[in-house]
Parts: C-alpha cells; structure tokens; sequence
C-alpha cells in the first residue's frame, strides 16, 4: 500500500490541501507569469465565502523518493539536485543562480506535496465517490523528463498506485487543461487500461507528436475559441469516450489556462464557461457512478483562484460533491 494513503476523519471534505503548496522564492516568483499563491488563494476565497472551516481539509503528505520511483528514474530524480535542470523546467531562468538547497525547499518541496496530494486525493475518490487536490495536474512531466512547470509526474503516480494498490482495473484522464498532457501520454503510451482523452489548443506548446498517439480520443482547437463551440465538443466528445469505455475511475485535468485572456492559453473561454465545464464534468460521473478526482492544473492569471473556489461551491450547491460518505 502506497505510504501516501491515509484514511480521513468523517467530518473531512476529500479536499486535499496544505499552505505548504505555495511557492516562495525570496521574490524571484514575481518573474513568473504564474500565480505562486493560486492554491492558498483557492482555499482563502472558501474560508471567506463561510464554505469550509480549515479543519474540514486535508492535509497531504510529500512523496518521498521511494514513492517517486514508482514512475521516475533514478536518473531523472538526480537531475533535480541541478539547478540549472530545474530552472529550465520552471521556466525561471534566474533559478540556474540559486544555490539548489533552496530551490529544493523553496519549489521542490511544495511540488512534491502537491504530488502526495494528488495520489492522496485518487485513493479518497474511490472512497468517497469525488475528490479535490487543490493542486497537482503536473501534466507535461513523464518519467523520465520535466517541462512546462511540472517537475513530478503526479498523474501518472496517482494511476500507478489505483492499479497497484486498489483494485482499479483501468482509469480515463480526462485533460481540459488549454495545453496537450504529453508527460503522462509518454508514460501511458501503448497502455490499454488507460483511456486518455485530451481536449487543447493545437497551437501552443508542448505540441508533442510523439505522445499525442497514447490519445485514444483527440479534441485539438484552435486559438481564440468561445464557450458554445468549446461545451459542445465537450459534451459530445465525453459522452462518445464513456461510451467506448467504462473507467473505475476519471482523472479530470481541470487547468484554468482556458480563460478568456490567460497569457499562454490564447483561448476565449469565459468564467462561467470554465465553471458550466467543470459541473458536466461532475455530472457525467456522477450520472454513470464513477469515481472522480480532480486536479487544478495550469492556469496563470491572478484571477483563477476565484473562478476555482467559485466552480468548488457551484458543485456543492448543483449537489454533485458534499462531505458525506458518496453522496
């Protein structure tokens, strides 16, 4: 059994957080296009709506090196203990200066306990029918590579350990994110329990030829698309995938870059279009009885924690996630 896994009292939410996710990097994050404090401003945003009490999370632990060897090589691991390997990955440049103890304290750390979040908040679905990491979707890292933000493979790690440790047979990923997931679809590549579904721009990066073949259902868009052309393929496309497939379990890639104006996305998605996607998403599994785990994944403009928080409670009120046992 995964040293990741822990039961949770009955009065706790499957919403798997801690203030640790967040990134400090003596200011150097203020160079970065990405909200280093998106998460806490996630769970600030429900405090303050009178949502949740603090006492209701989830506290994850950090995936140790024992546990990231699952998915990663040695190589790979050994690598991080450069900075210049992981400045490349964070997409900071100036990171290649700092002496790598910080940066493994200042950045690792928190990504590493997001990554313990996610494969937490997998085995919590299962037991509660839904569950949120309020962090994670490191989508663009694999095995044995890092990029785009995300050092740790944490989706491939979450599906390793359901397949290992918990009677899931197979698992769909669902990926909204405005970016192709080419981490996990190296990894998955040539698996058939893994149904992968991936919905982005076609325009922006990674654009990975190689993984897009682990994608057995393919939605590619193009810049600048709005809500009413972005739920129809979605709900076509969802509905065709669940057809073809019957998962014990989804892995929803929620990414927020979709956004109307997100600096990397080049997407026209609207606020309410991301939260209008997120409860059919909900919906559908849980019409079909199937367990879902969700991932924040990217998402860039300062903005995004609200949308989160919003589409978190928009869930609740529509009666798709509460605190008791799968209800």
């Amino acid at each position: 059994m995964s040293s990741l896994y822990f039961d949770i009292r009955e009065d706790q939410w499957p919403l798997v957080y801690d203030d640790k996710y967040n990134v400090s990097f003596c200011g150097f994050e203020k160079f970065h296009v990405f909200d280093a404090k998106k998460w806490r401003n996630i769970i600030q945003y429900l405090i303050e709506a009178n949502f949740i009490t603090r006492e209701c999370l989830v506290k994850p632990l950090e995936a140790k090196e024992n546990e990231l060897l699952l998915v990663h090589t040695k190589k790979y691991l050994k690598s991080l203990k450069w900075s210049g390997k992981v400045a490349m990955i964070a997409e900071v440049p100036v990171v290649a200066c700092v002496p790598n103890i910080l940066v493994q304290h200042a950045y690792l750390k928190p990504m590493r306990l997001q990554t313990g979040g996610s494969v937490l908040a997998g085995k919590l679905a299962l037991d509660r029918g839904w569950a949120i990491n309020v962090g994670g979707g490191f989508h663009h890292c694999s095995a044995s590579r890092g990029g785009g933000f995300c050092p740790y493979a944490d989706i491939t790690l979450l599906i390793r350990n359901l397949l290992l440790h918990c009677g899931v047979q197979n698992a769909m990923i669902v990926d909204l994110d405005a970016h192709q997931g080419n981490g996990y679809q190296r990894d998955f590549l040539g698996v058939p329990e893994v149904y992968i579904m991936d919905m982005y721009n076609r325009h922006i990066y990674p654009k990975d030829e190689e993984a897009k073949r682990a994608i057995r259902r393919k939605i590619e868009l193009g810049n600048k698309v709005e809500d009413l052309e972005y739920m129809l393929k979605l709900r076509k496309n969802l509905k065709a995938a669940l057809h073809e497939f019957k998962p014990d379990i989804l892995v929803y890639n929620a990414g927020t870059d979709i956004l109307d104006s997100d600096p990397l996305g080049h997407m026209r998605i609207s606020e309410v279009g991301i939260i209008k996607r997120d409860e059919f998403v909900f919906e559908i599994c849980k019409e079909q009885h199937i367990p879902v785990v969700m991932l924040t994944s990217g998402g860039y403009l300062r903005k995004t924690a609200k949308i989160i928080a919003d589409s978190i409670m928009n869930l609740k009120s529509k009666g798709l996630i509460g605190h008791r046992h799968k209800e």
